[in-house]
């Protein structure tokens, strides 16, 4: 999180860059929680996002792309890269309201494009806040441009509804679950040349987060998949089910598939006793969004995908993708 301009901060020493490690993370999640909550207005920064945990499930998923500044010894930033294939994104870069404005930021953004450059990812992504002509312009003297905004949304579950031919990942035997991934990778290949979300379905199954929904197709393909988070310790927090990924084979049908992923979405929240469905959308899946308000979701935080190059990836008119890059 990079503060607005103008805003008086301390002095500070040298800093210096290097690998977050396990005993940073408490001192981590309490910058990420200040820094969100300063820049947005809670009255009390240290507890937002509540029982959400971004900091310690992605460190866990992959220690070597997750980053720490130090002023003095201490621990005043950190950022977290993810490897998606061919794509790649970062984020959330945080920095404690005591050290804005000393160009930190800068500095944990070298690491995480050095991870870009060893993965050679094809297309770049971020989401920052529109109404910050800060955060765009750090990102920008990066390459990264901003395209369209990002929903992130939210709907109450409302029933038990069930999608036909829904199995989930956690529920296969172990030796069924390399299969699953092949067909993951088929399916978000087609989306987008050489993406991948296996990176996040493993981590979701090892650390107990939640699950991965997968939609059978009519011979042995997928339909569709969205990798869940399920309350608190994860993405998600206390009572919510929160998609981190879904998206659907493209082609004819696919907003049929999308509407199926959806109710399937809710349906594991039902199943896990969970009263709340977030789930982010890029607004340039103009029919995707629309067809998430239709069913009742609204938008609680916006803004904007940032995308190096400045092209649309996979968020275009046609593709039916859940995700929101933070």
């Amino acid at each position: 999180m990079i503060p607005p301009a103008g805003q008086h901060k301390s002095s500070t020493g040298p800093v210096s860059i290097r690998p977050l490690e396990e005993a940073d993370l408490d001192r981590a999640d309490e910058i990420f929680r200040i820094a969100f909550g300063t820049f947005l207005g809670a009255p009390e920064p240290e507890t937002f996002f509540g029982s959400a945990d971004y900091v310690r499930t992605r460190w866990t998923a992959d220690p070597h792309a997750a980053f720490a500044a130090t002023v003095d010894g201490e621990v005043v930033a950190s950022n977290f890269a993810a490897n998606w294939g061919s794509v790649g994104f970062f984020g959330p870069l945080t920095v404690h309201p005591d050290r804005w404005d000393q160009g930190i930021g800068r500095h944990l953004m070298e690491p995480v494009m050095d991870c870009f450059a060893t993965w050679e990812n094809r297309h770049l992504g971020l989401f920052t806040f529109s109404h910050s002509p800060k955060h765009l312009e750090l990102y920008r003297r990066y390459g990264f441009w901003p395209r369209f905004l990002t929903a992130i949304m939210k709907k109450q579950v409302t029933g038990p509804a069930a999608a036909p031919s829904r199995m989930l990942y956690g529920e296969l035997p172990p030796a069924e679950q390399p299969d699953a991934l092949g067909l993951c990778r088929t399916l978000t290949g087609s989306v987008f040349d050489g993406l991948s979300v296996e990176r996040e379905i493993i981590a979701t199954h090892a650390q107990g987060l939640g699950d991965t929904i997968l939609l059978q197709g009519a011979d042995s393909d997928l339909d569709g998949l969205a990798v869940c988070h399920c309350g608190g310790g994860t993405e998600a927090g206390d009572d919510v089910c929160f998609v981190k990924f879904g998206a659907v084979r493209p082609g004819p049908q696919a907003a049929d598939r999308f509407e199926r992923l959806l109710t399937a979405c809710e349906q594991l929240a039902a199943e896990r006793n969970l009263s709340q469905l977030d789930a982010g959308v890029n607004l340039a899946r103009q029919d995707a969004y629309q067809r998430m308000v239709n069913r009742g979701f609204r938008t609680w935080l916006q803004g904007v995908a940032m995308h190096r190059p400045n092209e649309s990836g996979y968020s275009h008119p046609d593709a039916y993708v859940i995700d929101d890059w933070r």
